[in-house]
Parts: structure tokens; sequence; C-alpha cells
């Protein structure tokens, strides 16, 4: 709206200006141009000597009072000069306007073809373009801007394509060689372009041999500026907040051309920059081959990556809510398989990672404490998430434990197998002391875990190594607890069952006595009793070995425990 007022008071003040030097000749007018609203009284002779356009509709129609040049490029403005230019009053031609009146020369031909005159429109402003507007970026930048609202007849004329040359050679040599500070000032230069004409300069640099570091920047800047509301501030008012529905599909298609800019090489954009590119990616529901081509280069560098950079990428503007972990889930996976593909894992074997593989995992594992306190995170897109990082890339289990407890606190309505799902991801052997204290505590985590942790406990105090610093042989361990349990568990129930039987049989024998003997001192015909005593011997670990057991020794063998699979105490 202020926008149509202004150019609306700058189109009277133009042809008022136009009526006092017109009506100053002292001849009466004798034809209208109109020019979109505008109209213009002008004499005939005075416009047909220098426009051979108007000279042969005049020619054709000598009555002619009324033209129509509604269509000529620049408007009425750039009619204005031209009429200004035929009566021979002086105006100045700028970067601004000299497209503009370059275009209407052409229009209304007055060009070197149909002067008889060295002295026309469309001379004078090819002097003005190429010995001062295309001299330096900024005159060449802001000729291309003008020229947006002047196509095709700019493009036709060349104009387009001077300025992307010009532009795009010394926006090269300034990014190597800056004459002014910042050094990136010329990025701030292009930034007033629209896509289509910022395209072509980033093109144009491409096939220049400009560094990939050089057409980042450039692409940063831009997209800082014309995504301003969701790429930097992070605020989404630009989108959010607008009465205007076109307004979230122009900025999806300028995002998605933006991203097509970018070069082919992948680490030359910092990775906090591509994660605000994802997330107004997302949010304005961009094509999924534009959302999967910003993952691909995020993860390419994930190794950089910060917990506030994950962030960016999982909660909404607001902060009040997660948006889709998918995204997560699929930057995690594409890392870990490149990592793969380069066999830092000691040919799949999954026991060596990398310095990065290890930064990452720490990262993931700190964030995942992050989201876990959202309700809305789910189970599986807890464990998801945490399992995509290989078990070798944890040197401890801490964070993930942390993470895990305080997804826990967020969800207290989950029942014990829940519990143990979610606990699923935490090797509780991976733990520092002061962790596993901290575990032993904690009534969120499921008995499985406590047992886990306070039975490897156990074995470190029998063994006396103090495990305070670092645990080595996790894994080895693990295997060993979980047979050990599973054998002192067998031995406790079969404790139970023969305790059971004992008792009932000395309840059988005391209430039918005992039968009396033969005389014939003969074999005695063996009884149910003596059945399930043979039964029970059998069943006795110490049957092959000495009765006495005064001088066994209580010592516990913490190397390898003795695995006593029937034991009566």
């Amino acid at each position: 709206m202020a926008a149509s007022m202004e150019k609306s008071n700058s189109l009277n003040l133009a042809m008022e200006r136009t009526g006092q030097w017109v009506f100053s000749q002292d001849v009466p007018t004798d034809v209208v141009i109109e020019v979109g609203d505008a109209s213009f009284n002008l004499h005939k002779f005075m416009l047909v000597a220098k426009s051979n356009y108007i000279r042969e509709l005049v020619m054709e129609e000598p009555d002619l009072a009324r033209i129509d040049l509604s269509d000529i490029p620049g408007g009425p403005e750039a009619f204005e000069k031209a009429a200004k230019f035929c009566y021979g009053v002086n105006f100045e031609i700028t970067v601004h306007n000299a497209a503009a009146l370059r275009c209407a020369a052409e229009y209304l031909q007055m060009t070197d073809e149909y002067c008889c005159d060295d002295d026309n429109l469309a001379g004078r402003t090819e002097d003005f373009l190429s010995q001062v507007a295309l001299r330096s970026l900024s005159g060449a930048v802001v000729v291309l801007k003008s020229c947006e609202d002047l196509l095709p007849a700019a493009e036709d004329l060349d104009i387009v394509k001077r300025c992307v040359d010009v532009a795009s050679a010394k926006a090269k040599y300034e990014a190597n060689f800056p004459s002014r500070s910042p050094p990136n000032w010329w990025t701030e230069e292009l930034s007033i372009l629209d896509i289509s004409s910022f395209n072509k300069i980033i093109t144009a640099m491409k096939s220049l041999g400009a560094k990939p570091l050089t057409v980042a920047s450039a692409i940063i800047t831009y997209t800082e500026k014309s995504l301003h509301n969701l790429v930097r501030d992070h605020s989404g008012n630009g989108a959010e907040k607008s009465s205007d529905p076109d307004v979230k599909i122009r900025q999806r298609d300028l995002l998605s051309s933006i991203v097509a800019l970018m070069p082919v090489e992948k680490a030359v954009f910092p990775i906090n920059f591509l994660c605000c590119l994802l997330r107004s990616a997302i949010f304005l529901r961009c094509a999924n081959s534009c959302k999967n081509e910003i993952e691909n280069r995020i993860s390419a560098v994930l190794d950089h990556v910060t917990v506030d950079d994950l962030m960016i990428l999982t909660v909404s503007y607001d902060g009040g809510r997660l948006l889709d972990l998918e995204s997560v889930r699929r930057i995690l996976a594409g890392f870990v398989k490149n990592e793969n593909s380069v066999g830092v894992f000691g040919g799949g074997s999954g026991e060596v990672s990398t310095a990065a593989m290890l930064r990452v995992a720490k990262t993931v594992d700190v964030y995942l404490g992050e989201i876990g306190g959202y309700e809305e995170l789910s189970i599986s897109k807890f464990n998801g998430i945490a399992n995509l990082v290989p078990k070798a890339a944890r040197k401890t289990d801490d964070d993930l434990y942390r993470a895990t407890d305080i997804f826990l606190k967020a969800h207290p309505n989950l029942d014990e197998i829940e519990r143990e799902k979610a606990c699923s991801v935490m090797d509780p052997l991976k733990l520092s002391y002061e962790a596993r204290v901290h575990a032993s505590q904690n009534k969120r985590l499921p008995l499985q875990i406590l047992l886990h942790a306070l039975y490897y406990d156990q074995l470190k105090l029998r063994s006396g190594v103090d495990d305070r610093a670092s645990v080595q042989n996790a894994v080895t361990t693990r295997s060993q607890v979980q047979a050990d349990v599973s054998l002192v568990r067998e031995n406790e129930a079969l404790r139970s069952e023969l305790m059971k039987m004992k008792m009932y049989v000395t309840d059988l024998k005391k209430n039918q006595g005992t039968p009396s003997s033969s005389k014939g001192g003969g074999a005695r015909k063996p009884t149910f009793f003596s059945s399930v005593g043979k039964t029970l011997g059998k069943l006795n670990p110490f049957r092959h070995g000495s009765k006495d057991t005064s001088n066994i020794e209580d010592v516990v063998d913490t190397t390898k425990p003795r695995r006593r699979r029937f034991s009566i105490s």
C-alpha cells in the first residue's frame, strides 16, 4: 500500500514537471501520450524528430491525437526522461535508471539506426553503462537489479549478460583480494538481487573457477538476508505470522533454489547454517529431495556438530514441542554409514572408532538427555537414535545413563517391561563407579539393571580391582555375569525344590512309621522312601568326593567363579 502511494506521488510529480517545461514552449500541445495511469500532453513535431516509432505512427495517421505507450519498458518514469531528451531538457542518468532508459530508447527507436545525428538516447545510455555503471561491482549489481523489472527487453539487449559478466568477475577478484573492509563486503552487494539474478552470478562464478568456499560465502549471506526470520533469528515470524498465504510458497521456492545452487563439495558450509536451513525446509515443507540434500551435507560434517545444532533441528521455533526426529535419525545413520565405508571399524568388526565417531557419540548421548524430558518422545524414537551409535564408540555409558534417567523421569507411567526396553540401549557394566552408585539407588530403573550393576560391583570387590577410573573388559564380564546370574537362579530354584521334597519325605516317615525287619535277615524289599533317598543321593554334588568338608578353605576364585550348578545349603 505504501509502495503504491509512493509510486503515485512520484508519478504526479513527474507529470507536473513535464507540464511545466512543455507549456513553457508557448505552443499548444497536439498529442496525448498515455503510459499506464499517467498522461503526457506533448507536441508531435518534438517527438517525431527523435523517435522513429512515434514518427511512423504519425505518418500513418496525421490527425492522431492520443497514443498509448503503456507497454514501454520502465513505465512513466522512463518515458518522461525520453520525452525530455526529445525536448532537449537536461536530466540525470544513474545506475538506477540507465537500463530502463536504454530499453525505452530501443522501444521508441531512438537509436543510431533511426536518428540522423549521433546524439540519440540509446547512444547516451550505452556510454553511461560502459564508462560508468559497469566499471564497478556495486554499479553492475544495481543495474542488474533494475533489469529484473525490464525483462525480456534487458536480456534481448544483453544488458543482463554484461552485468552478470562484470559482477561475477569482480566478485571473484574481491574474494581473493579484498579492496575494502570487511573482506566479505561483496557478498552483501549480491544479496539485494532476486534469486534468478543471483543464480546467474553464482553460475558464472563457478564457470570462472571460483573456490567452493567463495561460492558458499555468497550463498550464506544471501540466505540470511532473504530468509532472515527463518534462518538468522530463528523466530519463524516471517512465514508464521504473515497474513499473505503466498509467503510460505515463495519462501519454499526460494529455499529450494538456494539448495540447488550449492557447490558439490559438501564440507564447505558451517554445520550450524545447514541445521538452520534444514529446520527451515522442514517448517516450509520443502520437497524430500531438497531436505535429503541438506541432510547429506550435515552427515558429511557431523563430527563438528554441537548439541545446540541438533536441538535446532529438533525443537519448533517457539521451543515448545518436538519436530519430526526422522531427519536426525537419517543424518546420524548417514554419518555412521560413511564412517563404515572407509573402514573405521576395522573391517566392520565395530571394535575401533575414530575420534570423529567418539565425538559424535558423546554429542548424541548429551542430545538424548536434552530431548528425553519431552513427554511426546516415544521409547522407539529414543532407542532408535541411541542404537545408531556403535557400542564401541562409547567409552562409558554415563551420558547415556543420564539421558535414560531423564527419559524415565519424564515418563513415570511406564511399566516394568517398558522401562527395561528404554534401558536396553544402556550397558550397566560400562558405567563409571559413581554412575553405578547412583544407579543402585535409582528407583526408576528396572530391577534387572540394578542387579547387573550391583553384581558387577561385587565381582570387583572380590577381585580387589578399583574401577573408579574406567571399565575395560566390559564385554567379557557382561557375558560372565549373565551366565552366573542364570546359574544362581537355577541353583536357587533347585535348592527350593529339594528342600520341599526333603520335608515331604520326612513328614511321610513320621506319619507312617518304619516297617519291621524280616527274621531271616534276607534282603529287604525296596520301599518308596528308599527310592526317593537314592534319587536325592544322585543329585548330591559331593557324592564323588570326600564327605569330610572340615578342611575345605573358604576361598573364592575371582578369575573364574566356580559354577556349582547344583548345591544344597
